[in-house]
């Protein structure tokens, strides 16, 4: 028999409420409701909710805390204030990317957020390298609600929810305040492209958390928005998605993600291999809009004069654009943009341009 499906707080609203139900990293998480391209319109144009309870939530407290998260990730975790967030690789001892995650700090404690397909991976990693540090760790994923509100409406549709104000936060900044009734953090967060926040709550609290939001957002066009979506809006915000712009066998330096990295700061794991890996960087994330209307989706070869130079990692139809998009990786000396390439689909050969990413950006 196959182990169940863990459900979050929101699941019995999800079925309700006509969600397409999969199977995400052993979750059951809704990928849309009514189309990709509705929900994804309405979190450029007004406001899309999330469920991303699936997401891995953890919890570090000890005199050690912040030494051992410096020591695990790339970035430089020592200077981070109360309240600061930071984008962040965990990487191996080789320098490929296990995983990558925000780190949170908040007066009393840490946190990761971490890829829901990764969390088993990374916890089993913590446990690994912890002996030597004063550290708690406690995984609070399941006894915890994360959801995303985002788009250009959603502070207003969560301020009646939430005590803090919350244009007052800064982006990747965070608080620790009062949402509903209960105690919670909001964040200046999200994996779209727009302006939003993402709130954690208990679990208990976050069906009555969702259905009241989605009550507040009513007359703003609030729109539950799922898994599909969220893949389209990251693909156009030229945000890496881990298994595909990244993996074990990707480095930091080649996947673009440079400004998660501090080679000058702690001795993080991996650091040696970065150091040697930095300057012999030959590939390059790029990003690409195709002739017509085919899309190219992972695994498309691509091709400059007749030659096989990289291959797709995420393609989408992008709903803002209107026009076939996708990131790949090619030689670095054939990623400028402006370069014609061609992207073979199936068996046949369309025609590509390499542009500036990210595809969007909010005005």
């Amino acid at each position: 028999m196959s182990q169940s499906l863990i459900t979050t707080a929101c699941h019995n609203w999800h079925v309700a409420n006509m969600g397409r139900m999969v199977d995400f990293a052993g979750w059951d998480m809704p990928v849309q409701y009514s189309s990709i391209v509705e929900e994804h319109l309405a979190v450029r144009n007004a406001v899309g909710l999330f469920d991303v309870a699936h997401m891995g939530r953890i919890k570090f407290t000890g005199t050690d805390a912040c030494v051992f998260l410096d020591h695990l990730l790339t970035n430089d975790v020592t200077v981070l204030n109360p309240g600061q967030i930071r984008y962040s690789l965990v990487c191996n001892e080789q320098g490929g990317i296990l995983d990558d995650v925000l780190v949170y700090r908040f007066s009393s404690f840490y946190m990761l957020v971490v890829n829901a397909s990764n969390r088993s991976k990374i916890l089993d990693w913590i446990q690994q390298h912890r002996a030597n540090f004063d550290v708690t760790v406690e995984d609070i994923t399941l006894k915890s609600f994360m959801l995303a509100a985002q788009g250009p409406l959603a502070l207003a549709v969560c301020q009646s929810m939430v005590d803090t104000p919350l244009d007052e936060i800064k982006y990747y900044h965070g608080v620790e305040t009062i949402i509903g009734d209960k105690e919670g953090i909001v964040t200046r967060t999200g994996y779209t492209g727009e302006d939003g926040v993402e709130l954690i709550v208990p679990s208990e609290y976050g069906n009555q958390l969702w259905n009241n939001l989605m009550q507040a957002g009513k007359e703003r066009g609030i729109v539950a928005a799922g898994l599909g979506c969220r893949d389209t809006l990251r693909l156009e915000a030229a945000m890496p998605l881990y298994g595909h712009e990244m993996d074990e066998s990707t480095d930091p330096f080649t996947a673009g993600l440079s400004f998660g990295v501090r080679l000058k700061a702690g001795d993080f794991i991996g650091k040696e291999a970065l150091v040697k890996a930095k300057p012999k960087v030959t590939q390059k994330r790029i990003g690409i809009e195709l002739e017509g209307k085919r899309i190219a989706r992972e695994g498309a070869t691509l091709h400059f004069k007749g030659k096989q130079i990289g291959q797709v990692t995420s393609g989408t139809f992008s709903p803002t654009l209107q026009k076939p998009i996708a990131m790949g990786y090619v030689p670095s000396k054939n990623a400028d943009v402006g370069t014609q390439l061609e992207v073979d689909i199936r068996g046949k050969k369309m025609g590509a341009t390499i542009v500036a990413l990210p595809f969007y950006k909010r005005g």
